[in-house]
């Protein structure tokens, strides 16, 4: 696949980009309404997919709206620097910019925010 698909499911709300197909399928958590999709092994995102999508691409009147990455927490070390690659570069922030909310000096918490509809 070169070109993302998406394909909105408009009964459940939910937003499905797919950036390539793989056997080899983990899902991880990202907020309770991002499910990022991808192979382990290969470093590598296949899709997102994002629940309440109206929600999340509901701007406010201060602008788009940013959502901490909970799932971060469950995520062992290895594999949360695997997502947080996959996370920064092309195709996933292409649609998702990741960013961090720092509320002391020594905390950063990391945030998101969706960037773009395919």
């Amino acid at each position: 696949m070169t070109q993302p698909v998406s394909n909105y499911d408009e009964m459940s709300d939910t937003l499905y980009i797919s950036f390539a197909s793989s056997e080899h399928v983990t899902g991880i958590e990202l907020t309770p309404h991002i499910l990022l999709r991808l192979n382990i092994q290969e470093r590598k995102a296949i899709g997102l997919t994002f629940l309440e999508y109206s929600l999340l691409a509901h701007k406010t009147d201060m602008g788009p709206r940013s959502f901490p990455l909970t799932g971060f927490t469950e995520l062992s070390d290895d594999l949360r620097e695997i997502v947080l690659d996959i996370l920064q570069r092309p195709p996933v922030s292409d649609v998702l910019l990741l960013s961090s909310y720092t509320p002391s000096i020594s905390e950063a918490i990391p945030i998101t925010l969706l960037q773009a509809a395919c």
